[in-house]
């Protein structure tokens, strides 16, 4: 069995996860620790993915970043970065799919984080950042933590956006979902059911370990 839309799919998976981490724990503080115009909005925007068909999601990547475009034709022409058909898409559309998983549990465990410790911290001098970093991460960091899992298992999971923004090309953009579809497609069953075990086992274990973050106990 090829094991390249395996490690792809892992390698996928990390960065993907790594993005969506990093931009969602912004948006994640944003939301929960602060008021401002288009809120409500943004956090529509950032469900989206949640409930838009996957093939809409890519479609929207591939307009966005295709070579007809103008962010698509700066990145080919002047940074020599080409997204659409490599592994590079296939980590955007999976950062984009995992962002809600990550941002609505990371959002409430901030929410939770008491706003008089918070207060008490900012009278005794802090900045923002060291409140942040000394009070509100501590205490919400197995909600963070349980998003960064469920955003990994899910990156692992795409398909259908991935599909449309970084095709099926084998040993180059197929990843383990991409591979499960072509083994049923040529009837190669065994492959088949090998690669669905595997995932399915994955994403079973991940899920377990976010349900033991959520609960508090490792």
């Amino acid at each position: 069995m090829d094991l390249f839309p395996l490690f792809l799919t892992v390698k996928v998976s990390f960065f993907a996860t790594a993005l969506a981490a990093s931009i969602g724990l912004f948006l994640a503080w944003a939301m929960a620790k602060r008021e401002f115009f288009g809120k409500n909005i943004l956090d529509v925007l950032i469900m989206q993915p949640l409930v838009i068909p996957p093939t809409v999601l890519g479609y929207y990547l591939l307009t966005l970043f295709g070579r007809s475009s103008p962010l698509g034709a700066f990145l080919e022409d002047t940074l020599g970065v080409q997204i659409v058909f490599t592994w590079k898409g296939a980590v955007i559309a999976s950062m984009i799919s995992s962002m809600p998983l990550f941002v609505k549990p990371a959002r409430a465990s901030l929410e939770s984080v008491g706003k008089e410790l918070e207060d008490a911290a900012r009278l005794l001098g802090k900045t923002e950042f060291q409140v942040f970093k000394t009070i509100t991460l501590p205490l919400a960091w197995r909600g963070i933590a349980a998003g960064v899992v469920m955003a990994f298992a899910r990156a692992t999971g795409e398909f259908g956006a991935t599909l449309m923004i970084a095709g099926n090309i084998p040993g180059v953009t197929q990843t383990l979902p991409i591979a499960i579809f072509d083994a049923v497609q040529s009837g190669d069953n065994l492959s088949a059911n090998l690669l669905v075990g595997v995932i399915t086992l994955f994403s079973f274990l991940v899920l377990y370990a976010a349900n033991r973050f959520t609960r508090g106990r490792l």
